[in-house]
């Protein structure tokens, strides 16, 4: 802990200096604890922060709080929940007052419960609801120190908890080194910081510890000690007697740091042997467990012989809890560096033979303590690691199994294991520059051998990571795959998880020729492919034409889906296209508040994101589309995920060309084009061509949209294998017709009907029917229209649904039913509106006032700006000359003159040539004004 290493009589001690911050956290917390707080205490090492929680937790004490404690422990933090056993070893009994579901998930957490590992946020909610009920009862402080020492999974359920304790009698107190990495999400919490002691209180400190110390020596380690108690503390301790009284020079120092060290490893080593036998087992079994420390020492010292540690201040011991705890961390770092290489081994073997009911530790244990490559060994630690990863714990996995690899007595078990626990980094733990360093070390453990399916799915991963190079990832992965021992086995995890990564690679790369690999080997899969993974084949690939058949398997799978973060974006993946995305929006949210807590893996929050973005925008929830979106750019520059920005650079594109933004739009699609061609990433190429298209239509540059929709799906077929092209069809259909392509939009209607997109969606059959009535004259295309707004809970897509209103309003004021047609565009722009759609607000104001309603002042566009050649092009107009003449004079298309005076009209609030001379005197006018 960071407490200043006082002597026996330290309870006498006052706390020096530090008043004012007692003061502050006893008002932050209230004096009844009655407000549900949590607050971060953080100073550098040494600062005495431990002191303070010690004085805070004896105020509380004293007020009849009851007080719950715990402390991070280094050689414990790769255990999860060891943390939590620690804080809520007081409240075992209470347990029983939780429903059967939290009782029995906190019960397997902390270890005394048997059963399925539980989902970290069922962990997370069963902890909160036990502290809320006991906190009904009397007020409750948790106290936690040395959070960076602290297993991750712990930090995790209190980064949970804190921020949810708001209004019950419960607050949390938690210390922290300053600048050191911690899985504690601290996020908004607040912090009060603890600064070194002044000068004043720095020379009160010594003299109140070490009164035979001279003022001219106070001085010096005042001095040095630049205010940290812990230096003011032990500086003098490791003085002579003739030192301390000036009667001797003293000699130069080392750093603080280094000095402290060098000062604990002096103390240690001058304890009796039996003494430092048992704070070795202390220091390696990190829970401070006196039983388990005294059944690990059998045969030799006895819990009796603590006595000298603990009267030299370097430990405390509670007989009522049982436990040991160091006076401060480098105490036992300071233990185990001074320990013989034999002596550290019987330390380890002592607690592997006591461990037997704790696999995970006892496997640890044996593999520190073995002398050479073990393979049995190996195997328990490999077992280790799978425990691990299926609590969530990735880099506990990660670690479990670089063990295990280096206890491997073939090379090629050391580089399976090695690239097993890349692939996890990579996968899950976020760890990229680790998982590259695991993935050269397997190729070096066995360059002659043949690269594993792990190896080879974290190639390819790095590889488009870093250079988002597809076809050679592709390669890579499809060779690997193809070459394997795995026998196309089914069941092979390796050669399922490979397959996964092989359905994203083709999907980015956008190219029909790179899913022919992918079927074969589902196709040689025994028995058969799992359920999930040929889903995600049929309606990820070409759901145009597979997807639909894949309906009933993928809604099953959406009902059974769980909690697990992998099984979440993976289903998620595979309702993509068939617009699924709203069944998974809960998960999917749980999903990113257990990756902001640090539960769940980088790459699994990176994916609750895209989803939650794709499916907020077509909800309309532009602002929260907007917002993922620069929370996962922001996680992507944080862990270095660069392949992954297009994606949210995609959903920051659309949401600014559906506003109207379309310079925005246009800049940052770009960024995804110039990114993505060099590294034949076609399918984000693909993706921004979309967001163009779209920011084309809303300015009314037709043009431009049919040239960037024709890139996205040709005109007259649902480009195979470019899923994203079903989002594209109405906007096709509408360019062409808007710049007389009217046989191209039929050709497209007819494919789209074809197709079975319509079936894949309510959203996609409601682009194909007002496709349908786009192109069909008439009321029959009316008819059409209306069939398209028939849809079940139409609300689902507020943007799509207006621009069908909008449409049918059109032709309904064409065919002269104008009150039908003002109710469909008076709904479409109160949608528009209320989306911030902007040009097509413009354009439904329009045609409403052309259908003779009578807009209000506050819908109407504001002041009109035209570029030259548009008040050319409209002057020429005005004069009642045709477009095919205007295009002769300013030698360009007639199709071109049609686009810009489409364009005009909306701007100026008019529908006809013969409103023009007058709009543009009225522009004229206000120009003059």
């Amino acid at each position: 802990m960071d407490d200043v290493d006082l002597p026996p009589n330290a309870a006498s001690i006052p706390l020096v200096g530090r008043e004012a911050d007692l003061a502050a956290i006893r008002s932050f917390f209230g004096e009844s604890v009655d407000r549900g707080s949590a607050l971060l205490l953080t100073g550098e090492a040494g600062v005495g922060k431990t002191v303070l929680l010690d004085a805070v937790e004896a105020a509380a004490i004293r007020r009849g709080v009851c007080v719950l404690r715990a402390a991070g422990v280094q050689f414990e933090a790769d255990i999860a929940y060891a943390g939590l056993n620690q804080l809520l070893v007081p409240l075992f009994d209470d347990f029983d007052s939780l429903d059967p579901v939290h009782r029995d998930a906190l019960k397997v957490a902390v270890g005394i419960g048997s059963g399925p590992a539980p989902d970290r946020l069922l962990t997370s909610t069963a902890v909160l609801l036990l502290l809320r009920a006991v906190a009904a009862r009397l007020p409750l402080l948790l106290i936690v120190d040395d959070l960076p020492w602290l297993d991750r999974a712990t930090t995790g359920v209190l980064g949970f908890v804190a921020r949810r304790l708001i209004g019950s009698k419960a607050g949390l107190l938690a210390a922290s080194r300053s600048g050191s990495y911690s899985f504690f999400e601290a996020g908004d919490l607040a912090e009060h910081r603890l600064q070194p002691l002044d000068e004043e209180s720095a020379d009160a400190l010594i003299s109140t510890v070490h009164p035979d110390v001279s003022p001219a020596v106070r001085r010096r380690i005042t001095a040095e000690a630049r205010g940290n108690p812990l230096a003011l503390v032990e500086l003098p301790r490791a003085l002579t007697d003739q030192q301390r009284q000036s009667q001797a020079s003293i000699p130069s120092v080392l750093p603080l740091t280094d000095r402290l060290q060098a000062m604990f490893a002096s103390r240690v080593t001058e304890l009796p042997t039996p003494s430092r036998e048992l704070l070795l087992l202390a220091a390696l079994d990190g829970t401070g467990d006196l039983a388990t420390i005294e059944a690990a020492a059998a045969g030799g010292a006895t819990l009796n012989d603590l006595g000298a540690a603990e009267q030299d201040g370097l430990v405390a011991i509670s007989l009522d809890t049982g436990s040991l705890s160091f006076r401060h961390p480098l105490i036992g770092a300071a233990v185990v560096d001074h320990a013989t290489v034999s002596s550290l081994r019987r330390a380890h073997r002592a607690l592997a033979d006591v461990l037997h009911d704790n696999p995970e530790r006892r496997a640890w244990h044996l593999g520190e303590a073995a002398s050479g490559p073990d393979e049995d060994v190996a195997v328990l630690l490999e077992e280790a690691a799978r425990h691990r990863l299926r609590r969530g714990d990735a880099l506990g996995a990660v670690a479990a199994l670089t063990q295990s690899a280096e206890l491997s007595p073939s090379p090629a078990a050391r580089s399976r294991r090695l690239a097993k626990a890349a692939y996890i980094g990579v996968g899950e733990g976020g760890e990229l520059a680790d998982a590259s360093r695991l993935l050269a070390g397997a190729r070096v453990a066995d360059s002659a051998g043949r690269e594993s399916l792990h190896a080879a799915a974290a190639s390819a991963f790095l590889l488009i990571n870093r250079d988002g190079d597809i076809p050679t990832a592709h390669r890579l992965l499809v060779g690997a795959i193809e070459a394997g021992n795995h026998g196309w086995d089914a069941s092979d995890d390796a050669l399922v998880e490979a397959l996964h990564l092989l359905v994203l690679l083709c999907w980015y790369g956008g190219e029909p020729r790179l899913w022919q690999p992918l079927f074969r080997a589902l196709d040689r899969l025994t028995p058969e492919p799992p359920e999930l993974l040929w889903v995600c084949s049929q309606t990820f690939a070409d759901p145009a034409r597979t997807g639909a058949a894949a309906l009933p398997r993928l809604d099953r799978l959406i009902a059974t889906m769980g909690s697990d973060p992998t099984r979440v974006i993976r289903i998620g993946t595979a309702s993509v296209y068939p617009d699924r995305l709203p069944d998974l929006r809960e998960p999917s949210l749980r999903v990113v508040e257990r990756g902001r807590n640090g539960t769940a893996p980088v790459r699994r929050h990176l994916g609750a994101l895209m989803h939650l973005g794709l499916d907020f925008y077509h909800l309309g929830r532009w602002d929260d589309a907007d917002r993922l979106a620069a929370e996962g750019l922001q996680l992507c520059e944080t862990h270095d995920y660069s392949f992954f920005a297009w994606y949210f650079h995609y959903v920051q594109a659309v949401v600014y060309a559906a506003r109207g933004d379309a310079e925005k739009s246009a800049e940052v699609a770009e960024r995804i084009v110039q990114w993505s061609v060099p590294r034949g990433v076609r399918g984000a190429r693909l993706f921004a061509c979309h967001a163009r298209a779209l920011a084309a239509l809303g300015s009314g540059d037709f043009e431009t949209a049919y040239h960037y929709g024709s890139i996205l799906s040709p005109p007259g077929t649902i480009a195979p294998y470019v899923p994203h092209a079903q989002w594209g069809t109405m906007d096709l259909v509408e360019a062409a017709l808007r710049i007389g392509r009217d046989a191209e939009a039929a050709a497209h209607v007819a494919a789209m009907r074809e197709s079975g997109m319509a079936a894949l969606s309510p959203r996609l059959e409601v682009l194909v029917r007002a496709s349908e009535g786009l192109v069909t004259p008439g009321e029959k295309g009316a008819a059409l229209f209306q069939e398209a707004l028939s849809v079940d809970r139409p609300e689902r897509w507020p943007f799509d649904i207006a621009r069908v209103r909008l449409f049918y309003g059109e032709r309904l004021r064409r065919l002269r039913a104008t009150a039908e047609a003002r109710y469909q565009l008076t709904s479409a722009l109160e949608a528009f509106e209320r989306l911030g759609a902007a040009p097509w607000v413009t354009r439904a104001t329009a045609e409403l006032r052309a259908s003779g309603h009578a807009v209000p002042t506050s819908v109407k566009p504001g002041r009109v700006s035209l570029t030259a050649q548009e008040r050319e092009i409209a002057a020429l107009a005005a004069t009642g000359l045709t477009n095919k003449q205007i295009a002769e004079r300013l030698f360009l298309s007639h199709r071109t003159i049609g686009t810009h005076l489409y364009q005009l009209y909306p701007k100026l609030g008019i529908t006809s040539r013969a409103a023009l001379r007058d709009a543009l005197a009225a522009l004229d006018a206000d120009d003059e004004g």
